[in-house]
């Protein structure tokens, strides 16, 4: 079995960012043949877009936007390059939200860390990932053929079947989510059945050091990897497990929640995806989940940027007073103050009332020079806390919801 599934994960810098300025404007160019990407892209000009810095002044595209169009034009709203009948497969997640899905190889790109997790020929892969409705059973199928391995299509539940099937096939290698490896493993034990599964890639749930230690204890390598339902594959662990290694099929940055800004190498912010898709090419699609960039490269040798993984969610929106407050009025605040590096809205609770406190990252000396622009942008008073530069905690809020509800 080869190292590396392909030559394209040991690039060098210089390799992937030539090739990144010469598909960027091809992309963009045959994305805007769908009505929904155009509609979305209005006024650019492909040819212009040849660097991550052209891609970052290109609007972003958020999930509810996704919901809304489809509702306008169902089932994809137009941000297909095909129609609906020309993929293999509809899917629909919670919203309910519609994606698209084929068989053609490595469609969803997953095949990239099945490789990364020694899966190939010869491996049985017993794939516990839902196939009803949603996608994932389907986006670990097309995984398995990617590499050469078979797949028993289990599904979830149904532990006792799922023990005996493993005994009596030999499955080598678990897919699905982190956690109900264990039951199985556990249920075998009640059995007295000895599986053969040396392998685990898992997504969809946290992967906690104590429970990877506990396969690890039983023989068993458990990866994980960063895949949505929209975007397919968008990073992965290798036998390093040192960060996510970025999939090259798509481009990652992380920005500033409630805008399309990147923030500084290293600071914790929300994850922009584009993806290479010809199919579905979402551009700058807006995942919620919070990330941030890890210096150098991995040590097994695959060279792109690596991400820490999943460290919450970007959606903040919360209530104060009645009231919504979003990252996007917190943004424009810092935006129309040149002074201001950051901001922070924490609310707490004093006695039975809200409490709204905007802490500010800023050389000023004076609170007050503040209070019309906080009133402006967020649409209430609030108590504000001036704070040194570089001071407030490096984790991507920008709203800290701190009141107990229970």
């Amino acid at each position: 079995m080869a190292e590396y599934f392909d030559d394209l994960e040991t690039r060098s810098a210089d390799a992937r960012e030539a090739s990144l300025a010469e598909c960027l404007p091809a992309l963009i160019a045959a994305a805007m043949k769908a009505p929904g990407i155009a509609a979305h892209l209005e006024g650019v000009d492909p040819a212009q877009v040849i660097s991550r810095a052209d891609l970052a002044k290109l609007p972003v595209l958020r999930k509810s936007d996704l919901g809304a169009a489809q509702k306008g034009a169902p089932p994809f709203g137009g941000l297909t390059t095909k129609p609906a009948h020309a993929f293999a497969h509809i899917f629909q997640s919670p919203g309910p939200i519609y994606e698209p899905g084929d068989v053609s190889p490595n469609w969803w790109r997953l095949g990239r860390f099945a490789h990364a997790a020694g899966v190939g020929p010869g491996d049985i892969v017993q794939n516990c990932f839902g196939y009803h409705l949603t996608p994932a059973g389907m986006m670990f199928e097309n995984a398995a053929r990617a590499v050469g391995a078979a797949v028993l299509p289990a599904g979830t539940g149904q532990t006792e079947l799922q023990v005996r099937a493993a005994a009596d096939i030999g499955t080598t290698t678990y897919a699905g989510t982190p956690d109900y490896l264990r039951i199985i493993l556990e249920k075998a034990d009640e059995m007295g059945e000895a599986l053969k599964i040396t392998k685990a890639t898992v997504s969809g749930g946290a992967l906690f050091p104590s429970l990877r230690q506990s396969y690890a204890d039983r023989g068993i390598s458990c990866l994980q990897c960063y895949a949505t339902a929209d975007l397919g594959n968008i990073a992965y662990e290798s036998r390093a497990m040192e960060g996510m290694i970025v999939d090259e099929g798509v481009i990652v940055e992380i920005v500033r929640p409630g805008t399309g800004d990147p923030v500084a190498p290293g600071e914790v912010g929300e994850v922009v995806v584009t993806t290479l898709n010809p199919d579905y090419p979402l551009i700058r699609f807006a995942t919620g989940d919070l990330s941030a960039v890890m210096e150098g490269i991995s040590p097994c040798g695959r060279t792109n940027m690596r991400i820490k993984g999943w460290m919450g969610r970007a959606d903040q929106t919360t209530k104060i007073k009645g009231m919504f407050v979003r990252p996007e009025q917190v943004a424009a605040f810092v935006a129309a103050h040149a002074e201001v590096a950051k901001a922070r809205v924490v609310a707490t609770r004093e006695g039975e009332m809200d409490v709204m406190t905007v802490q500010i990252e800023t050389e000023a000396s004076d609170p007050a020079r503040f209070d019309g622009g906080i009133r402006e942008a967020l649409k209430m008073k609030g108590v504000i806390e001036l704070v040194a530069p570089g001071s407030l905690p490096n984790d991507g809020k920008v709203i800290d919801d701190q009141r107990k509800y229970d």
